[in-house]
């Protein structure tokens, strides 16, 4: 399922766009573009990703259920409508303890204009 399938300015259910598979992770892409993305997750019990170290943050939304998210080596867990961002640069694993399903937002542009 690519961003062509969902229609600008017509409302839909992220939850509802993809089901739970067994012994599987299923990533659906809702929008993708050169400046960042936002894909919808659903991970199985029992189901372990761990991410590739971004160069960018990415935001987390946990859409249902509950999941384990794990940032350079410390335990988070999140439940239904919490949120984290796993900072740039960082190791992370995402684990499902039980079943969930979770949106993850990457923005790539802006970070020229930061200033320290």
């Amino acid at each position: 399922m690519d961003n062509l399938r969902f229609e600008s300015s017509k409302a839909f259910n992220v939850a509802d766009i993809l089901e739970y598979l067994p012994n599987s992770i299923l990533i659906r892409s809702i929008l993708r573009k050169t400046t960042g993305n936002v894909s919808a997750y659903s991970f199985d019990s029992g189901e372990v990703l761990i991410g590739k170290i971004s160069p960018f943050d990415t935001f987390i939304q946990i859409i249902n259920g509950n999941a384990e998210i794990i940032i350079d080596d410390k335990s988070n867990l999140l439940e239904v409508g919490q949120s984290i961002i796993i900072p740039a640069h960082s190791s992370n694993t995402i684990k499902a303890n039980v079943r969930f399903k979770m949106i993850s937002t990457i923005i790539k542009s802006g970070y020229e204009e930061v200033i320290l």
